[in-house]
């Protein structure tokens, strides 16, 4: 059995960190993904989502065609409960690839990208808080 894609964390629920380990995406590992992706869902609650992408050692195109095939599938879904989602990502090239992957297609909810994690909880933190 392939080494988890991910771990998400769910400690401080409706604020969910998913941490990417740095293990290449297999379709195994990516399945898996996606599913404990989809259960951030199940309990139909505003949520926030922090990806933390500091141990991300690539961007595969493939995976991140699927990521954004996922998301076109949910994006109802995702805009109902989903609140914002922040992007850890320290690595100056890995942001540039990010921001060319939300051009081609964008996110269906408010997000923004950060270098350090402390900023991504924060950002997510604000976007759960009640509009005044």
């Amino acid at each position: 059995m392939s080494q988890p894609y991910a771990l998400f964390h769910r400690e401080n629920f409706p604020l969910v960190v998913i941490e990417f380990t740095g293990e290449k995406a297999t379709p195994e590992n990516f399945k898996v993904y996606l599913r404990e992706l989809e259960e951030n869902y199940q309990d139909q609650e505003k949520i926030a989502l922090v990806f933390d992408a500091r141990s991300a050692l690539e961007l595969n195109p493939i995976y991140q065609g699927k990521q954004a095939a996922w998301m076109q599938k949910k994006r109802k879904l995702i805009k109902t409960y989903c609140q914002g989602i922040a992007y850890v990502v320290p690595q100056p090239f890995l942001r540039k690839v990010l921001q060319l992957i939300f051009k081609m297609s964008p996110n269906p909810v408010p997000f923004q990208v950060f270098e350090s994690l402390d900023q991504g909880l924060a950002w997510a933190e604000e976007q759960l808080a009640p509009q005044e």
